[in-house]
């Protein structure tokens, strides 16, 4: 069977279990292992690792990058060239942990920057951005803006990915539009219309 062209001819895809989504495209070098699930619009790069994962819809996977079992993403996560995610708590070469792979999520819209690390067992919350170079050891949340090693919360990003300003807690992307505000620690979308009486309470100061 004559192989599609978006999956290039050098890539390795283990047994006909595997599923690739419409327009994903697979480069150079890179090794798909049998069971993997991987959703439509994707973008799997050169010399990559892709274990019996789910993938979802619309990612984007850089140059080196491995996604071992036990590793979960979904749709529109961007991971960038050479991040490296765990999956073994304690790890031994004498001892086998296949049974015990600690479950890692990234989810919607998240973004994991070039060369961080991502230990096993945590969450990365929706459109969080994770640094370059950072090291992550526990749960991110939704659009935190995560740096160093240990990773530490920076800030906030809006989905479209800019740095939020806080004003009183509350924030305005000046990419998009979008409105933001900081309750308990955490940061939710404002809704439309209670975006616009805010904006119409700014004015009015």
């Amino acid at each position: 069977m004559k192989r599609p062209d978006h999956i290039h001819p050098t890539a390795v895809i283990d047994g006909p279990n595997v599923h690739v989504g419409a327009d994903t495209r697979i480069w150079h070098f890179t090794h798909v292992m049998a069971g993997a699930y991987i959703g439509d619009r994707c973008s799997i790069a050169q010399n990559c690792f892709i274990g019996k994962v789910r993938i979802g819809h619309g990612c984007k996977i850089q140059n080196n990058v491995s996604v071992y079992d036990g590793v979960t993403l979904e749709d529109d996560v961007f991971l960038g060239p050479s991040c490296v995610f765990t999956n073994v708590t304690h790890p031994r070469a004498h001892v086998s942990r296949k049974d015990s792979y600690a479950r890692t999520l990234v989810c919607k819209g998240a973004t994991v920057g070039a060369n961080a690390t991502i230990l096993c067992g945590i969450t990365i919350g929706e459109y969080a951005m994770i640094g370059a170079g950072a090291v992550v050891t526990r749960d991110v949340p939704p659009h935190a803006i995560v740096t160093g090693a240990p990773g530490r919360r920076a800030g906030w990003a809006c989905r479209c990915g800019e740095t939020l300003r806080s004003e009183n807690h509350e924030f305005r992307c000046r990419r998009c539009g979008e409105e933001y505000a900081e309750l308990d620690g955490l940061l939710e979308s404002v809704p439309a219309a209670d975006a616009s009486r805010t904006t119409q309470k700014t004015l009015e100061r």
